[in-house]
Formats: structure tokens, C-alpha cells, sequence
């Protein structure tokens, strides 16, 4: 549910602000606002997506830059100040950002909108693993369709706050979702192609599992949905025995993770005399450098399928690249 509480806070409350984050303003009343206003968000895909539906009615800064766990990032007292200084805030949900809940329900005292981009996601769509209870799978962008429900309701969420141009964000996330389904079309002709016996994907933490639902394919990882606890000795064996007994010959590291943990897998392999190689990296829980193809979700994706499908042998005659098939075209 979004975040709108009336901007009654305590004395005490305030100070405790005032020392935080550098004497935020509060927001100003403004039913009928014109111009651009202030948007914060939290990773890296939820910049992108609402910048896709933003356009340019808003400007829209991200706290999270490449490489950065959401999992375990904490806000800085800077981080704080932007939240209280924003006219509406984005975050992704699903206990993704645990560290920052304490700093978004305060900014929501205030009475600014602050909304999960996955909260009108579909109950059903969304992942309980077991032994997680009350910790739902957060990673739903590796679902290019979940994530292009996600830019709807930011719309909507945006057409409540800023009503003049309510039919702008809903065309711009309608034309987003066109383009993620067009992205989804082409990854499921391409990983389809992997053989059946191949179509598994290694990784260091669990982040995978909508990827793996979406295409038909299967996850093993030395960690589970959150980075937040470390392996155990128990978890790296189990995944050798597997990557031993089914002969896999390729696992992926992850742009946010330590890839110690899975050079333990690969190390204890070799002693077993099997010989696993690194498949290249994926971007799990952050996109790449600002600038980039990869710094966008669909570059994201596109990397991620395209690095996938190959060293899983895709037996896919076409490009690999969702953007070279396009600029094919």
C-alpha cells in the first residue's frame, strides 16, 4: 500500500530530524503543482523504470548506483536528507531494502507519497520460498512481464500526485510495458534453445528464481533470496555434489556479490576432479554503470539472457542480443 500520513509529527520527532538529515523541509501544499518536482528511488531498476514513466515531468535521482547490494545497503545521512527533501519516493518492496524501511516510514510521517513499486503485484506472482517465512522473494524484475506491471501502477501512482499529466505516465508506462514484452518474446525463443540436460543456472544467491519460472530453467546457489547471512560449509557441499554429479561445466557470478563463496564451489569440485568454469557475470540485484546499455533494465536483461543462452549452449541461430536483433531489423 502507499505510504500517505498526515504531516502531524511530534517535537521530539523533528529534532530527531533535524539532527539526521540537516534540517529537511518539509513539503510545501501544492494540489495544482506545474513544472518539474523531485522523485527519489532506491535501486538502480527502480530509477530506470520510473524515469521511464516519469519522462520528463520529474526529476529523478537514484540512491543506489551500480554494484550495490540492496540487501545489505544502508542509507547515509545524505540518503536520508534526499528522502526527506523529495516531493515522492519509489522503493522496490518485498523486504528488499530492509535497512531503509525505518528511514522510508519516517519520510512517509510527512505526508509525501512513498510506494513500493511491486505492491499491486498479483499475490499469486509473487515467490514464498520455503524456510523464508515472511520474507517473500523480492527479485521480481528478472520477470520482464512482472516489472512491466510494476511501470503501470507507478503511473498511477504518479497520476494521483501530479493529476495535469496523468494520460502522460500511463502512455509512457503502456509503451514501456510494449517494449519489456517484446524483450520477454525474444529471450523466451532464444533460451528455449538450450538443451534440456544444460538448463541449469548456477549462481551465487538466489536471486534468479522469476528468471529461471519465466524461461523454463533451473537454480542452484550457494546462497539463498537475501545476502544477508553467509553460507555455510553444508550449503557448498550440497551444491559441489550437484555440480559434480549432473557434470555442469559453468557457473555465473554476480556483479553485487563476493564471488569467494563460489570459488569454494569451484575449488571443491576440482578436488573431486570435476572442472568448473566461470560463465561470465550476471546483473542480479543491480544494473551496470550509468551510461551504459547494461546501466538500463533492459540492457540488463539482455546482457543476462545473451551471457546465459551462450555458455549454456543455445542452439539459437539468430542473434543473441535482444539489441542486435533490433538494430538488425
Amino acid at each position: 500500500m502507499t505510504i500517505s500520513i498526515p504531516r502531524l509529527i511530534p517535537g521530539l520527532l523533528c529534532w530527531s530530524l533535524l539532527l539526521l538529515t540537516g534540517c529537511p523541509q518539509s513539503p510545501v501544499e501544492s494540489p495544482q503543482r506545474t513544472g518539474s518536482y523531485r522523485i527519489v528511488t532506491t535501486t538502480g531498476m527502480v530509477t530506470d523504470l520510473v524515469r521511464q514513466v516519469a519522462g520528463s515531468h520529474a526529476e529523478v535521482i537514484g540512491l543506489m548506483g551500480e554494484g550495490i547490494d540492496p540487501h545489505l545497503y544502508r542509507p547515509t545521512p545524505h540518503d536520508s536528507g534526499q528522502i526527506m527533501g523529495a516531493d515522492v519516493v519509489f522503493y522496490s518492496g518485498l523486504k528488499l531494502e530492509g535497512q531503509m524501511e525505518a528511514a522510508l516510514e519516517l519520510a512517509g510521517k510527512q505526508g509525501r507519497p512513498i510506494a513500493a513499486v511491486t505492491e499491486k503485484l498479483p499475490e499469486e506472482s509473487i515467490r514464498h520460498p520455503e524456510g523464508t517465512v515472511g520474507h517473500p522473494d523480492p527479485h521480481v524484475w528478472h520477470d520482464p512481464n512482472l516489472w512491466g506491471q510494476c511501470a503501470v501502477h507507478v503511473a498511477e501512482v504518479l497520476a494521483a500526485y501530479d493529476p495535469p499529466h496523468a494520460e502522460d505516465y500511463r502512455k509512457n508506462a503502456l509503451d514501456y510495458q510494449a517494449q519489456l514484452k517484446e524483450l520477454d518474446e525474444f529471450a523466451r525463443k532464444v533460451l528455449q534453445e538450450i538443451p534440456a540436460g544444460q538448463r541449469h543456472l548456477v549462481t551465487a544467491h538466489d536471486a534468479f528464481e522469476y528468471f529461471a519460472r519465466t524461461y523454463g530453467l533451473s537454480v542452484h546457489s550457494v546462497q539463498g533470496i537475501t545476502t544477508e547471512s553467509e553460507p555455510g560449509l553444508q550449503d557448498t557441499n550440497k551444491l559441489v555434489d550437484f555440480l559434480v554429479e549432473n557434470q555442469i561445466p559453468a557457473l555465473f557470478v554476480e556483479s553485487t556479490v563476493n564471488p569467494a563463496h563460489l570459488r569454494a564451489v569451484i575449488e571443491g569440485a576440482a578436488s573431486r576432479g570435476w572442472k568448473v568454469s566461470v560463465g561470465g557475470t550476471l546483473y542480479s540485484d543491480a544494473m551496470g554503470a550509468p551510461g551504459t546499455y547494461e546501466g538500463t533494465y533492459i540492457g540488463m536483461i539482455d546482457h543476462n539472457v545473451a551471457t546465459i543462452a551462450r555458455e549454456l549452449g543455445s542452439q539459437w541461430d539468430g542473434a543473441m542480443s535482444f539489441k542486435e536483433s533490433r538494430e538488425a531489423k
